[in-house]
């Protein structure tokens, strides 16, 4: 691990039970019943007067958008699986321990298979509108989701769920600057 992202990952470490009115936003473990979209909403809806800035490599943009995209392919199809082994198998496995623990833990860099590249310094509220609409347009949907690309066929709890704690995971390295 290089220095930068040794220090990177201390800090979003020594934040963590920190809360957003001490500048970083992290959201704990979660019972299930709270990884709603509801509550995910609330979350989102303190960031808009707020000035925020990220730790990570990617800006406020690219998390939107990469978030925004994956509750979009939950309902039109991801471009790229892992092999049906792997989500029958460590993928399943990986989504029932973070619906256990309330929360998940992945790169936060790193992107959807398949999908098109996020570039920087784009238009934040547009993404931030596009993330909020996907949520939107989750909650009303009713036809059959498709199956995620790691862990495989989930049920809309499910899929609820994992998108709540992939939002929650990357406002881990957002902050609110002094």
């Amino acid at each position: 691990m290089n220095r930068r992202k040794f220090i990177k990952s201390s800090l979003v470490i020594s934040a963590g039970g920190v809360a957003l009115g001490a500048g970083f936003l992290s959201i704990e473990g979660t019972s299930p019943d709270e990884l709603t979209i509801a509550k995910a909403f609330k979350a989102l809806d303190t960031l808009t007067a707020t000035n925020l800035e990220t730790l990570g490599e990617w800006d406020l943009y690219q998390i939107f958008s990469h978030c925004a995209q994956s509750i979009e392919y939950s309902m039109s199809g991801f471009p790229q699986h892992k092999s049906p082994f792997f989500k029958e198998t460590a993928g399943h496995i990986a989504f029932s321990l973070f619906a256990a623990k309330g929360r998940m833990t992945h790169s936060l860099s790193e992107p959807i298979p398949g999908a098109p590249a996020l570039a920087a310094g784009e238009n934040v509220l547009l993404a931030l509108a596009r993330l909020k609409n996907s949520m939107s347009e989750f909650s009303n949907y009713t036809a059959e989701l498709a199956p995620h690309f790691a862990y495989g066929k989930l049920t809309k709890l499910q899929y609820e769920q994992a998108h709540v704690m992939h939002l929650y995971n990357h406002l881990t390295e957002i902050r609110a600057r002094n």
